[in-house]
């Protein structure tokens, strides 16, 4: 299984990757798969020309993982926030949810970033024990998910360096 950083000439495969995951683990991404099948090429495109997306793709070139890298709007400028983390089920427990984490805190470091973050639907115990185990905390600060008003999410956050005093 490789880590590949995608282009927006990839978008066939996240888009395979990502309605793969939205039909599987719906409950688990906060996203809506009959809306994101109506997406067409130019909304794939335009998607990872404004954020950065790995997917691990295994020997004969299949999407088995998803994560992106962004700069959430609202955000500190120093912090990236990870969207999206999904592995195939028959690839879980290999280290692929792992390497996809740590893919995204290699760029963000690589872009001074001093804080990755993200939010963390209740309920996901799996996600929530790979963030901790890679270093992630929960801060306690907890939101309504804005698409589902019946979740709610936690937001976890990994220190890459220290703010400037």
């Amino acid at each position: 299984m490789r880590i590949q950083q995608v282009t927006e000439d990839d978008w066939p495969l996240v888009q395979d990757v990502r309605l793969r995951s939205l039909r599987e683990d719906p409950a688990l991404l906060g996203a809506s798969l009959v809306r994101e099948e109506r997406f067409v090429e130019s909304h794939w495109r335009m998607r990872l020309r404004t954020s950065t997306t790995w997917v691990a793709v295994d020997d004969a070139g299949t999407g088995r993982g998803i994560v992106t890298m962004m700069q959430e709007p609202g955000s500190p400028t120093d912090d990236r926030h990870i969207v999206s983390l999904w592995v195939a089920p028959e690839s879980r427990r290999q280290g692929v949810g792992w390497s996809l984490v740590d893919a995204v805190r290699q760029a963000a470091g690589e872009q001074d970033a001093r804080t990755v973050s993200l939010w963390l639907l209740d309920g996901n115990h799996a996600a929530g024990d790979l963030f901790v185990r890679s270093g992630f905390t929960r801060t306690g600060e907890r939101q309504v998910v804005p698409r589902d008003p019946s979740q709610t999410e936690e937001r976890y956050q990994l220190t890459l360096r220290d703010g400037v005093a």
